[in-house]
C-alpha cells in the first residue's frame, strides 16, 4: 500500500466555511477529471506525512505552507482501485481570494472551492458504476460537480468532525 496525504484547505472558519478542493485534468492516468484535495504520494524527502501534504499543495495550486495554519488530522482512508492509504490534513488558510492559488497545468484542470453548506446540501448515497461494476457510495454534488470516492469519505469524516466539534 502506497502511503499518501492529502490537505483539506479551510477558509473561512467558523463564519462561514468552505474548502478548496482540485479537478484534475481529463487526460491524466490516475483519477483522471476527478474533483480531489490537493495531495499525492509521500517523498522520501518528506519530514512525515503532514509535509507530504503541505507540499503536494504546493505544486498542485501554489499554496504557500507559510499559509497554513494546520490543525487535526482525520482517520486514514484506503483507495480501493489504485491501493492507496491516503491521510488527511485540515489546514486553516486566508479566504481563497487573498491567496494567489494557481493551478499546476500538468495535473490540475481548475481549483475549486464550495462552502461547507452547499456540500451538506449535496450529499447523496448514489449508485455509480466504475470499471464495470456497481457500487452505492456516497457523494456530493455541487455546481455540476461530482465528489465521489476517497475524496467523498474524508469529506464526510471532516463534516462529523466538525459537528461534533472534534
Amino acid at each position: 500500500m502506497t502511503e499518501a496525504a492529502v490537505l483539506l484547505p479551510l477558509y473561512g472558519w467558523p463564519n462561514v466555511p468552505g474548502l478548496v478542493f482540485t479537478e484534475r485534468r481529463a487526460d491524466l492516468r490516475r483519477h483522471a477529471g476527478e474533483i480531489s484535495f490537493p495531495g499525492g504520494r509521500r517523498d522520501e524527502g518528506d519530514a512525515d506525512l503532514a509535509a507530504t501534504a503541505l507540499r503536494e499543495a504546493q505544486e498542485e495550486i501554489g499554496l504557500d505552507p507559510a499559509a497554513v495554519e494546520l490543525g487535526e488530522a482525520l482517520p486514514p482512508t484506503n483507495t480501493f482501485v489504485t491501493d492507496y492509504r491516503v491521510h488527511p490534513f485540515v489546514g486553516r488558510i486566508p479566504h481563497p481570494t487573498e491567496l494567489d492559488l494557481q493551478p499546476n497545468p500538468a495535473e490540475v484542470e481548475t481549483v475549486l472551492t464550495f462552502s461547507l453548506d452547499l456540500l451538506r446540501e449535496g450529499y447523496e448515497i448514489r449508485r455509480l458504476v466504475r470499471r464495470g461494476v456497481p457500487i452505492h457510495t456516497p457523494t456530493y454534488e455541487v455546481e455540476g460537480h461530482l465528489i465521489w470516492g476517497a475524496t467523498a469519505r474524508i469529506l464526510g469524516d471532516l463534516l462529523s468532525s466538525l459537528q461534533t466539534g472534534a
